[in-house]
C-alpha cells in the first residue's frame, strides 16, 4: 500500500485517535496535518519562469529586481529556492577557476 493510500485511510471521526491511526499505518502525523503549497508560490513560480524564458541570462538577483519593479516584495533567497524548484539557472559565463 502506498503512502497516499495509507493517508486516505486516516479519518478524524474514527474511534481511534489520529496518533494511533498514524502509528498503525506507519505514517508521520505531520503528513496528515500538512497543507498543500499556497497559490502565491505557484503564481511566483509562473512569473519567474516567464522572466527566465524572456531573459535567460538573468540570475536570482536580477529576477528579484524585476519582480520588485512589478510590485512584488520578495527575498533573493526565496527567488533562489523557487529557481531551484523549477530547475533553472542563468545562462552565461561562470567564474573562471583556472590557475595560470
Amino acid at each position: 500500500m502506498t503512502r497516499t493510500e495509507r493517508k486516505a485511510h486516516v479519518t478524524r471521526d474514527a474511534d481511534l485517535s489520529i496518533l494511533r491511526q498514524c502509528d498503525l499505518l506507519a505514517l508521520s502525523r505531520s503528513t496528515i496535518y500538512a497543507q498543500p503549497s499556497s497559490d502565491p508560490d505557484l503564481a511566483l513560480l509562473q512569473q519567474i519562469d516567464e522572466l527566465h524564458l524572456t531573459l535567460p541570462f538573468y540570475g536570482s538577483r536580477r529576477i528579484r529586481d524585476e519582480l520588485c519593479k512589478g510590485g512584488i516584495r520578495i527575498n533573493r533567497k526565496k527567488v533562489q529556492r523557487l529557481m531551484q524548484i523549477l530547475g533553472i539557472q542563468a545562462v552565461g559565463p561562470k567564474p573562471s577557476t583556472d590557475i595560470e
